[in-house]
């Protein structure tokens, strides 16, 4: 399960995230302008992160390999049709609805499934899982720039299907609900879970803290240009941000207790706020490299500890559901971070202006975090499972 989690996450975040070396290719094949183009990316991510609730509760209530299989088949197939096509209208459905849909057909299911075959190792598992999105987003876009370069863009994305169809089917394949003991207690429902005080906290230091990020991923490579970088010196900038984080999701693995797991979790959203002033106040090329790798680390923490927390506070009920309710932030985080920051930027005619909003954007995701309690580990329905398995 831990494998195949590892592997559906290294595929659609690598896939989602390789956006970038795509962008100019399908502009110039297809003779669409920038904005036009950048819709594909804005169509894919938000159809992705708000039709998760959708798939988390398919699953809840049809099983995750059903809907996992489900959506690796609709991925590879958006990927295969996007390489025929010769309008950026039909890409919007292609590569834009099709790949979003796909991706949250078999990501959140997968992600729920996992978390609910755990007790002891549930943590380690999970970053198991964290650690593939991380892997995928540093290793598939260099493969696909390079496959690019060798074969073009449809060839290249061609290729890319049938290795999401070979690898994401077999992986759907194996998903599997996890057995829950019969002597469970009832969990409350998904709608008074979602109105809870905890869940609220949650998701709004969620938003925040992923907003802070989403500024610094925008705007990081611009800024060190701007101070004497090469353009690809900035840009592996990102690179350092993607590669730092894979050892903060693994680090984490053996966090066993839920006040150590919440304690930790709360740490890495205190240390994203805080690597904000690294970048305000040392703008040199070497101070960027600290701030990217600090930044990093804490965020692959963060993002590998969200699911356990959740599961400790509210249980394994509904779990596909509940993800998918949360990474709903994660779209407004992705469409309003880097608006705002460019807002403060123009408003104090500098680029200061945007790091200082990405500071405080960062800070509000501790203060929002920070009351939170764990719960009983006891209170907590669990899986029913031998100790060779959990």
């Amino acid at each position: 399960m831990a494998g195949a989690a590892f592997a559906i996450g290294f595929f659609v975040f690598g896939t989602i995230y390789s956006f970038g070396v795509l962008f100019v290719p399908l502009m110039r094949d297809l003779g669409s302008s920038r904005s036009e183009t950048l819709a594909l990316y804005a169509i894919s991510s938000s159809v992705f992160y708000f039709l998760g609730p959708v798939t988390g509760l398919f699953s809840d209530r049809f099983g995750p390999r059903t809907v996992s299989i489900v959506g690796a088949l609709v991925m590879t197939a958006g990927l295969a049709a996007t390489a025929f096509v010769d309008s950026i209208w039909m890409a919007y459905l292609t590569y834009g609805a099709g790949l979003g849909a796909g991706a949250a057909c078999i990501y959140v299911p997968a992600l729920a499934a996992l978390g609910g075959w755990f007790r002891r190792w549930r943590t380690r598992a999970l970053s198991i899982a964290a650690a593939g999105t991380g892997c995928g987003m540093l290793a598939l876009p260099p493969f696909i720039a390079t496959l690019i370069e060798s074969v073009g863009w449809r060839s290249a994305l061609l290729i890319l299907a049938v290795l999401c169809g070979l690898v994401l089917v077999t992986a759907a394949a194996l998903v599997e609900a996890a057995p829950v003991s019969s002597e469970a207690e009832p969990v409350q429902s998904l709608g008074a879970t979602l109105r809870s005080p905890a869940f609220v906290q949650m998701y709004v230091s969620w938003v925040f803290g992923t907003m802070a990020l989403f500024v610094a991923l925008a705007f990081l490579p611009t800024f060190a240009t701007s101070r004497g970088a090469d353009p690809i010196s900035a840009s592996w900038l990102i690179s350092i941000i993607g590669g730092s984080s894979i050892l903060g999701r693994l680090g984490i693995g053996y966090v066993r207790s839920a006040e150590g797991t919440l304690r930790l979790y709360k740490s890495a959203i205190l240390t994203m706020a805080a690597s904000f002033s690294i970048w305000l106040l040392l703008s040199s090329y070497g101070w960027l490299v600290v701030f990217a790798a600090v930044l990093g680390i804490a965020y692959g923490v963060r993002i590998a500890l969200v699911a356990p927390v959740l599961i400790e506070l509210f249980g394994v009920g509904q779990l596909g559901a509940l993800l998918g309710s949360f990474f709903t932030g994660t779209g407004i985080a992705a469409l309003a971070g880097p608006l705002l920051a460019s807002a403060a930027v123009d408003l104090a005619d500098s680029d200061t202006g945007g790091i200082v909003a990405a500071t405080v954007m960062g800070a509000l995701g501790f203060v929002f975090v920070l009351p939170l309690k764990s719960k009983s580990v006891s209170a907590v329905p669990s899986p029913n499972l031998p100790d060779r398995l959990v």
